[in-house]
């Protein structure tokens, strides 16, 4: 049976228009998923040669625009292009995130998008407490996890930072086969379908 590591940001516009589909090839396959929430800005792209989306130059922004708006009429998800938090501190969802996964319950796959969503569909703040609940809620796990207690994630958000560094990831979404097979971006999904079949 093939695993998956799933690295993604939860302020990542490219893991949003990811919506569920990876998670829909994975149970095609039978493969398992490994969910690591990680530090893009902060503990990635300083690290492997990125660029924060405010320093990159305007020829770049231009052409992300562009994708954004094909890929989300592509997929049938609705995006605001220009949300307001956009640049939202991911560490509190991100710790949520960890803290629901531990506690069971819930959808994982439904949660990473609740949470993007928040940001580029719905213009929601995923910093407070009450938009990470409602996304908890909305992925069927206890809304109650969001809070202080999710300070009980901040230890493995940085050893999945830690690891993605060192398994070669360098943006979001990023999903590895078995520690070897690399696959960037919402776009490759359907070339890790191929791959989980034996065909690439």
């Amino acid at each position: 049976m093939a695993h998956i590591d799933y690295y993604f940001s939860t302020v990542s516009p490219y893991t949003y228009l990811a919506g569920t589909r990876m998670e829909a090839v994975a149970a095609r396959h039978g493969t398992t998923i490994a969910y690591k929430p990680v530090d893009l800005t902060g503990g990635i792209f300083p690290r492997t040669g990125g660029a924060p989306v405010a320093e990159r130059p305007p020829a770049r922004l231009a052409l992300r625009a562009q994708e954004l708006r094909r890929q989300s009429r592509k997929h049938g998800l609705p995006m605001d292009l220009d949300p307001p938090y956009r640049a939202v501190n991911p560490a509190p969802s991100s710790y949520a995130f960890i803290v629901a996964l531990r506690a069971g319950g819930g959808d994982p796959g439904k949660l990473v998008h609740a949470l993007t969503g928040a940001v580029w569909r719905d213009r929601r703040d995923i910093a407070e407490d009450e938009v990470i609940a409602d996304c908890l809620a909305a992925a069927g796990y206890d809304r109650s996890l969001a809070g202080m207690a999710m300070l009980a994630g901040a230890d493995e958000y940085v050893r999945n930072t830690e690891h993605a560094v060192l398994a070669g990831v360098f943006g979001a979404p990023f999903y590895i086969v078995d520690g070897t097979e690399k696959f960037w971006g919402q776009d490759k999904i359907e070339d890790l379908d191929l791959f989980l079949a034996g065909t690439l």
